[in-house]
């Protein structure tokens, strides 16, 4: 079955056929239903990411040391979570584990629920307050493993659902008018809640924002199908057979090492390592970084807001845009393009220096654009490794879900180290005093603090950048945008 295809049983939520509205307009059922579960992860978050780090930091007061710990069991549980997911989803036996959508149908409301925990604090806190730092641990890994047991699901669809070039670019398409519907939500919310300064509307507004997302997911899960549902049942089957249990040791050993030893996943993994870095750094601090940076008399509060906004969506814009280049020169070239314009133009902002404060506004906007277009596009480099493993192993069904989660177990630390690091950098120049106290502090020690911002926002992505090149290059599969499908569909 391709995208084309509509899925056998079409579902119906509501009473409505929203599926048969859809393919009446011309649209592709499959990536429709695929898509908006992006629409409603978009939402939440870009939410989640882009808010979190200011409010423990500036609304609870939590303490470094707190923030740190969190931090640290979040980077335990974010890299185990994933090829343990991964791995009860390839072959477990309970079908809202083994089947993808009904992954995605019964764990949207948990996921809905884990993104509210964060927004409604446990207590009235003091600075410093221990329950500050349980609360931010509870939160995180909460949401994180919502989000991983819905996401790895749908990325398991995404190579799943069909094999042709053709069709996942189709999929990369629709992905990305969700993803940029979805990651609206930072700048509605900015709008909303004045930058969070209006708590009870920023509350609201994250409630809102959980119904609509725990809806979208629904419809995914009432909607898609994977070609390999009655494969993956018939694989377990001859496991058992075999008399092999499916979820033996011995078993997710050998296959975790048959990925691990496939030298473009290597490879893949450690270039992502650098990029989830990006991610998180761009996500956590560029809200901390334009404040503190550009004064309020240049870029007034509304239009840092379109500015945040700006950076959430026109990654989407530049990925749609970018659908003919996909076509003809592939995600390898024009992901390796990315590394060498975020470097340069890193080092470009670093000569100037930090008082040109509308080219500041324009990099900092550029590089979070940058950095998330590059990274919408790394499901098809995954999913060309997946297909590899398919073909080198002679599966009867690709180990999707083990993949992804493989690759996030060692490429998901890197959301814990980034904040962690910089933290710990601004807290060395006084940020945890000086980030209340703005133009009223110490002009030196509000200048060394600005300055070590400058040089963070200039140095890491151009360092980092320069790691991704060389990480990058020796990638092999370059072509799959020439061939009309890695394997054929069944």
């Amino acid at each position: 079955m391709t995208v084309e295809k509509p899925a056998a049983g079409v579902r119906t939520f509501g009473g409505l056929n929203i599926l048969g509205h859809l393919a009446s307009l011309g649209a592709h059922p499959a990536a429709v239903a695929y898509s908006m579960t992006t629409l409603g992860a978009g939402m939440m978050n870009s939410i989640f990411s882009f808010y979190y780090v200011k409010l423990f930091l500036n609304r609870y007061k939590i303490s470094e040391g707190a923030f740190h710990q969190s931090q640290v069991v979040y980077m335990v549980w974010n890299a185990v979570n994933d090829p343990l997911f991964g791995y009860l989803q390839d072959n477990s036996h309970v079908p809202c584990c083994s089947q993808r959508r009904l992954s995605i149908l019964y764990g949207a409301p948990f996921y809905a629920i884990a993104f509210l925990l964060a927004w409604f604090p446990w207590r009235e806190y003091a600075p410093g307050d221990w329950m500050s730092g349980v609360h931010l641990m509870v939160a995180l890994c909460a949401f994180d493993g919502m989000l991983t047991f819905v996401l790895l699901a749908q990325c398991a669809l995404f190579a799943e659902i069909s094999g042709h070039h053709q069709s996942r670019l189709r999929l990369i398409k629709y992905n990305q008018v969700a993803s940029l519907i979805g990651s609206s939500s930072v700048l509605f919310c900015s709008l909303h809640s004045q930058n969070m300064d209006d708590f009870p509307s920023f509350q609201g507004f994250t409630v809102l924002v959980a119904v609509l997302a725990c809806g979208c997911m629904i419809y995914t899960g009432l909607h898609s199908e994977s070609r390999f549902d009655t494969k993956g049942s018939a694989q377990r089957s001859n496991y058992q057979g075999s008399g092999q249990s499916t979820l033996s040791f011995s078993l997710v050993t050998s296959m975790t090492l048959q990925i691990l030893t496939n030298r473009d996943f290597q490879l893949f993994v450690l270039m992502n390592f650098f990029q989830v870095f990006m991610v998180a750094f761009c996500n956590n601090f560029t809200m901390i970084f334009a404040e503190h940076l550009i004064p309020p008399n240049v870029l007034p509060s509304l239009a840092k807001s379109f500015m945040y906004g700006a950076g959430f969506i026109c990654p989407q814009l530049v990925v749609l845009s970018s659908q003919s280049l996909l076509h003809s020169l592939g995600y390898y070239k024009i992901i390796l393009l990315t590394f060498y314009v975020e470097a340069g133009m890193a080092a470009v902002m670093l000569v100037l220096g930090p008082h040109h404060y509308y080219i500041l506004a324009f990099f900092l906007t550029a590089n979070m654009v940058l950095v998330q277009a590059a990274f919408s596009l790394f499901n098809l480099p995954l999913a060309d490794i997946i297909d590899s493993d398919l073909q080198r192993h002679k599966r009867s069904s690709p180990l999707s879900s083990m993949v992804f989660g493989t690759n996030a177990l060692f490429t998901k630390p890197a959301q814990s180290l980034a904040p962690m690091l910089v933290v710990s950098i601004l807290n060395q120049f006084g940020y945890e005093n000086l980030k209340d106290a703005g133009r009223d502090a110490n002009p030196s020690d509000l200048e060394a603090l600005h300055t070590t911002m400058f040089y963070l926002v200039c140095v890491v992505p151009m360092c980092i950048a320069a790691l991704q090149v060389f990480a990058w290059k020796p990638f092999s599969i370059r072509s799959s945008h020439t061939v009309d499908t890695m394997y054929i569909d069944g």
